[in-house]
């Protein structure tokens, strides 16, 4: 592996998310330029699938290119948020021919906003010539045999997770508690459209609540755990398409469904207006994540060196001192707002291109 310390990277960083678009040029480790473009639902809602997303979102970032005069040849790679692939080691991944065509295959059970970061970074990076790559996507897969089973031998318990910013924020707890991440037992949750509950012991995400369509809590865009029997009552009442049940569900459900806004600033707003309805929601929605922090809990036996939060509704001192007052009894609550995603993005890619560590292949 060669050795190319010393070099200097200029490194694109692209990061669909449910509600915004982030993006970023870094020079090495330093931040050059930012910017988190919001997608209120009102105008996702003219795009009937994810993928019918994606000249919308590339355009944003070349306009985001264009606006800060970067000029793409300056660039040395380009990194995309990870999407929805097989269920893979965690890692920095090159982006491949096997990985494009999965990710532009229709699949109704991965139809997910992350999988538009490859496609995205690749429509940049080829005509190049440089390296794209993704990094700890979602589907990275550390789960322990027991969280697997579910009550149906045919139905088996996924890791779905916002695992770039889970990892990410359990290493920054790490460093702050100055032990290593592989001794820690962890609680790490990611809030944002959607949340993920996990359970980390000593290096290894050993448990999740399955964010896009599992349980857990509901989030400002996703129904989360659901009575079964009022599901299948849903499924068969005549009212949905499979794929229209599927998108309220993961798409037009939680805060949304609720209160006609995903956007948590706006509940606040209301909340301090006196708009009761609108408290009983978002207290709701706290309430459900410290219940699934607890649960979590017992997959540590109880023992559990700290709780994080992170996310962009981490930012929320409303939220956050819900969540305080429910789960601080187990383990001291350390909280991040926002995320380091994008910086553990162009990490995973600098240690590839430093060459201290070979990239995975898919």
């Amino acid at each position: 592996m060669a050795n190319t310390k010393g070099k200097s990277y200029r490194i694109l960083v692209i990061n669909p998310g449910s509600t915004s678009t982030k993006l970023a040029v870094f020079e090495d480790e330093q931040l050059l330029h930012g910017e988190t473009i919001a997608h209120p639902h009102q105008q996702l809602a003219a795009f009937p699938r994810i993928p019918d997303q994606y000249a919308f979102r590339r355009d944003a970032v070349l306009a985001f290119l264009e606006k800060h005069t970067v000029q793409p040849g300056s660039l040395q790679a380009v990194v995309g948020r990870g999407g929805l692939l097989r269920p893979l080691a965690s890692g920095t991944y090159r982006v491949n021919e096997l990985m494009l065509q999965e990710l532009r295959t229709p699949n109704k059970e991965r139809d997910h906003v992350t999988n538009l970061g490859a496609l995205i970074a690749n429509e940049i990076a080829q005509p190049l010539g440089i390296p794209a790559f993704i990094v700890d996507p979602v589907c990275v897969d550390e789960m322990e045999p027991l969280a697997r089973i579910s009550g149906l031998p045919e139905i088996e318990r996924k890791s779905l997770s916002h695992v770039l910013s889970l990892k990410s924020a359990a290493r920054r707890a790490a460093r702050d508690l100055g032990r290593p991440y592989e001794q820690l037992n962890l609680l790490v949750v990611h809030m944002g459209g959607g949340i993920s509950v996990t359970a980390h012991r000593q290096g290894r995400m050993v448990d999740v609540n399955q964010a896009l369509d599992g349980t857990g809590p509901f989030s400002p865009e996703r129904a989360g755990g659901l009575p079964f029997g009022d599901v299948m009552r849903l499924c068969f009442s005549g009212k949905y398409t499979y794929d229209e049940l599927f998108r309220r569900m993961t798409r037009q459900a939680g805060l949304l469904a609720h209160l006609d806004t995903n956007d948590a600033a706006e509940v606040e707003k209301r909340i301090a207006g006196g708009d009761e309805h609108a408290r009983l929601i978002y207290e709701a929605m706290a309430y459900q994540i410290a219940k699934e922090i607890g649960l979590m809990a017992t997959v540590l036996k109880g023992k559990v060196d700290a709780t994080v939060l992170t996310g962009g509704l981490a930012r929320s001192s409303m939220l956050v001192s819900w969540i305080r007052e429910r789960v601080e009894w187990i383990a001291p609550l350390i909280v991040y707002p926002g995320e380091d995603e994008m910086l553990a993005m162009v990490q995973g890619a600098l240690r590839v291109l430093r060459g201290e560590e070979e990239a995975k292949e898919y």
